[in-house]
């Protein structure tokens, strides 16, 4: 591909570049960023990079347009819940490259990233945690399941990365004694989509760790903390009562499936969110109450 924005020149006699930036391609096709950028790594859009940045023939834009590529994200497509079982089926076989196959089908059909995870990613491990209670896999099948699905997140979570001034610092994590770190996973990517910089401190977090990171990092905007199991409630209190006291006025949430609203209120919380497109509502509704 070439390396120089040759013009071509329209009617007036302006001068227009033979090529764009994926950004100014986004724009032209009404995607999103990242959308543009998975047309890239998927072979759907032919680019190659000048200084660092990515460029695209304006011809190629076009096709893509005139071939309805504009769409906005979501619109035309199914939901995929049909590859949730076949997903839930290579996840406890252990097969990864099935499973990354499941997910490669998904984003090629046209799902957005965030789709990706909302609409297959979410369901699989609801549908996994069903079949572990009801009896039908062990719990070995589960953690192998689990481990892939940590996979197939650390693969795509680079499809969420934006452009762009940083909107500040979510702290997300999970309290002592809570083993799930996979919520906050998935929050964590969705959340750097919207324009965050999320520090995921994962599972099992220590009180006094949890506090510590809050603390040290500039310009933290939010902390989540993610409770699966109602037995964790009382340490998630405990935690937002350390960040109180160690003098952390910015927002704090707790939320996931282990606990409601009433309760999260009650630990202290500033707002509850049941999963994480609720947790960036809530980021997107409440005012920073202070900063770090």
């Amino acid at each position: 591909m070439s390396q120089t924005r040759s013009p071509r020149r329209v009617g007036t006699g302006t001068p227009v570049p033979s090529t764009l930036t994926l950004l100014e391609a986004s724009e032209r096709l009404r995607v999103h960023y990242m959308t543009a950028y998975r047309y890239v790594r998927t072979g759907r859009l032919a680019a190659s990079k000048r200084d660092g940045e990515w460029v695209v023939h304006r011809a190629d834009v076009d096709r893509l347009v005139s071939r309805g590529a504009s769409t906005a994200p979501g619109r035309g497509h199914t939901a995929h819940p049909r590859r949730v079982p076949e997903l839930v089926d290579r996840l406890v076989a252990g097969d990864e490259p099935g499973a990354w196959s499941v997910v490669q089908s998904v984003l090629g059909g046209g799902a957005t990233p965030a789709e990706l995870y909302m609409q297959v990613l979410v369901p699989a491990l609801r549908l996994i945690g069903q079949r572990w209670e009801g009896g039908g896999i062990s719990v070995a099948d589960e953690h192998c399941a689990t481990t892939v699905m940590f996979r197939l997140v650390g693969r795509a979570g680079p499809l969420f990365r934006r452009p762009g001034r940083s909107r500040g610092i979510v702290v997300l994590g999970a309290p002592a004694g809570e083993l799930h770190a996979m919520p906050t996973a998935l929050a964590a990517d969705l959340l750097r989509g919207s324009g965050f910089v999320v520090i995921d401190l994962g599972a099992n977090v220590p009180t006094e760790s949890f506090v510590d990171c809050v603390q040290r990092l500039p310009r933290v905007v939010a902390v989540g903390i993610a409770v699966t199991t109602s037995e964790r409630g009382a340490e998630a209190g405990r935690l937002v009562a350390a960040l109180r006291t160690a003098g952390l006025a910015m927002p704090i949430m707790v939320g996931g499936s282990g606990i409601d609203e009433h309760t999260a209120r009650s630990l202290g919380a500033d707002g509850w969110a049941g999963g994480a497109p609720q947790l960036l509502d809530l980021l997107e509704r409440r005012p920073a109450r202070a900063a770090s």
